[in-house]
Order: C-alpha cells, then sequence, then structure tokens
C-alpha cells in the first residue's frame, strides 16, 4: 500500500513538472502592488512579506504566489543584494490567478 503512495505521489509530482512554465516580471509584496515597480525596494518587499507577493510580468498580468511561492520569493529577496527594481523568473503553474511556484531568480 505504502509502495502505491509513494509511485501515485512520484506520479504527480511529475505531471505538475512538465506542465510547468517560466514567467517573467518584477516581484512586488501585495501591498504595494499599485506602486511605482521599478523603484520599489527589496527592503519594502521583505517588510511587507506578511501580505504575499506577486509576480507583474510585462503585459500587466498580476499573479499572485501561494504559500509555497511566498517562502521562496521571501528567501530569494534576502539572498539578493539587488535593491529595486525586482526582475525575476519564476517557474511554476498558474491555477486561477495564483501562480504555484516550483522555483523564482532575483535578475
Amino acid at each position: 500500500m505504502k509502495r502505491i503512495a509513494v509511485l501515485t505521489a512520484a506520479a504527480a509530482w511529475l505531471c505538475v513538472a512538465a506542465f510547468a512554465e517560466t514567467f517573467s516580471g518584477t516581484v512586488v509584496d501585495v501591498a504595494c502592488k499599485g506602486k511605482d515597480l521599478a523603484s520599489h525596494t527589496r527592503k519594502c518587499a521583505i517588510g511587507c512579506a506578511k501580505s504575499g507577493y506577486a509576480l507583474v510580468t510585462s503585459d500587466g498580468k498580476f499573479l499572485k504566489f501561494d504559500e509555497a511561492g511566498n517562502a521562496k520569493t521571501l528567501a530569494a529577496l534576502k539572498a539578493t543584494a539587488k535593491e529595486s527594481d525586482l526582475k525575476a523568473n519564476v517557474e511554476g503553474t498558474v491555477d486561477g490567478d495564483v501562480l504555484n511556484v516550483t522555483s523564482i531568480t532575483i535578475e
């Protein structure tokens, strides 16, 4: 029975990974989504982490991150030396208006 559960979980993960897409845009905390993105600072984004994060694409699409994506984004923001214009590449899948993040790289 355990073997079936492990195989099912592995197949589900592979299915999600197979449909993952890469998105590019600017990372912003949800509390600051209406502000000027180019001047939005890393310090503000870290300070507003509780509101969650999102990616604003070049065509203006606002994709809010899932909880795991919020944690990955906070870690990426803390690790980068970039202070503003927080461009990123995000890999994940879209479910409605939520981006389920598998990885994020701040450029």
